[in-house]
């Protein structure tokens, strides 16, 4: 049976995902008119198959082979080749080195005074705003979450480094080359340029840290860097993958933070029960424990619905390697599989009332209702992001100590429109008024 779709378009489908306002939004409505599974034309790939139900899901999570086409916008950053897209047999050991860092607890203890006191600066500088001026989350929680990941990977050696400035440079390098990609025509010849000397900037930045992380050759397994070194990595497979780290770990927390900061703006009952959650649980402390994470779990619930209706990465694509059967349709080997966690997270097969914000659906009891593949915010499989377990203690801790000190409301007039820039982003920005807690 041949998989529904759209019909062929000369220009590879450019003008179909840009009318739809983006690669983000565009499965949303292809799902919407042809079902769960979908042919359609993605931009820079060729024909790719967009699965949106769950349970058809679980036959493509074993993959462990990325579209290299769809990530070429990432080879600036990595010499030592893509990341992104190595062979499994690569990737493998690679991946298990990442977690064996990224997701152990003893290191997550280690820096978390350092998180907490980061986050703490923040809720100082927002406390002290004069009424009613806003403050703008995405770059401010943006920047916060460099600095705690810098912390972390590079064993806190970011003296120096100017956390607003390397935001900037990896915007610049990623808008030029996800342009490429897409073939979006260049409206500024010097934005190549541009691209090229933040590139450059980002690599002296990495190799300053990195060297500054070793100042008698000794190295420390607890963290990225140490860790590498170790393993005897090339210095050029060290820097890309700090690269590769700082970029996916600084976007996606920050994002997801300021989201869910947005959500709470406007359902101030919910904002409620996680205050009162937090004075319940911290008394009169400003900031949690690492063991406090545990004790918060309508937080942890909130932040699981922001994530549901905002996903700090909106999509991610396979590519099978041998014949799969999804439901009715064949699916050859060879052919890219698109994860639209977008429309996932809005399936209202499995999510009631899909747009509706609401966190008591991740209560255990909700949660153990759908299928293992309905809530997927760090990806599927083999391929999933190794740094879960890390951004998820970073916004909790900064949700934590903004919450517990202030209360958030929507800047008049500003309206908050998601876009698509390599990460779900708000085109505007999210801008909200900051108060202290009575």
């Amino acid at each position: 049976m041949r998989i529904p779709g759209p019909d062929h378009q000369e220009d590879g489908g450019v003008r179909a995902v840009a009318a739809a306002g983006g690669l983000h939004r565009y499965p949303l409505g292809l799902h919407d008119i042809y079902g769960p599974v979908v042919r359609f034309q993605l931009p820079g790939v060729g024909e790719a198959v967009s699965v949106a139900d769950p349970v058809l899901l679980e036959a493509t999570a074993h993959i462990d082979k990325r579209p290299e086409k769809l990530f070429t916008f990432l080879e600036p950053l990595c010499e030592a080749g893509n990341l992104q897209v190595l062979p499994a047999d690569e990737h493998t050991p690679w991946r298990r080195l990442l977690l064996s860092v990224l997701a152990g607890r003893p290191a997550h203890e280690r820096h978390f005074a350092h998180f907490t006191g980061l986050a703490r600066e923040l809720a100082d500088r927002w406390a002290g705003q004069p009424d009613g001026e806003p403050v703008e989350l995405q770059q401010e929680l943006t920047a916060l979450s460099l600095r705690m990941i810098c912390e972390f990977a590079l064993g806190g050696a970011d003296a120096g480094t100017d956390a607003d400035r390397v935001v900037t440079a990896f915007e610049e390098v990623l808008t030029e080359h996800l342009g490429r990609l897409y073939q979006v025509p260049r409206t500024d010849p010097r934005s190549a340029r541009r691209a090229d000397a933040a590139l450059a900037y980002l690599r002296a930045t990495v190799d300053r840290v990195v060297a500054a992380h070793r100042p008698d050759g000794r190295a420390d397994r607890s963290d990225l860097i140490g860790a590498l070194i170790e393993a005897g990595q090339s210095p050029a497979r060290i820097r890309d993958t700090v690269m590769v780290t700082l970029l996916a770990a600084h976007h996606t927390t920050g994002v997801a933070v300021s989201w869910t900061l947005h959500l709470l703006g406007r359902h101030p009952d919910a904002a409620d029960r996680v205050a009162a959650e937090l004075d319940q649980v911290l008394g009169d402390r400003a900031a949690p424990d690492y063991g406090d994470l545990r004790r918060l779990p309508y937080l942890d619930r909130v932040l699981k619905e922001s994530m549901r209706l905002f996903p700090p990465g909106p999509y991610g694509a396979r590519e099978t390697t041998e014949d799969l059967t999804l439901g009715p349709y064949r699916i050859p080997a060879g052919t890219t599989v698109f994860y639209p966690f977008w429309a996932v997270h809005l399936n209202p097969e499995y999510w009631p009332d899909p747009q509706r914000f609401d966190p008591e659906r991740f209560t255990p009891r909700e949660v153990a209702k759908r299928p293992r593949l309905a809530y997927i915010p760090f990806g599927i499989g083999p391929r999933g992001c190794e740094g879960a377990a890390l951004a998820t203690v970073e916004a909790q801790l900064v949700l934590a100590v903004l919450l517990k000190r202030l209360r958030f409301s929507p800047a008049p007039g500003h309206e908050v429109t998601p876009t698509e820039r390599f990460v779900l982003w708000a085109r505007d920005g999210i801008r909200m008024t900051a108060r202290p807690r009575a």
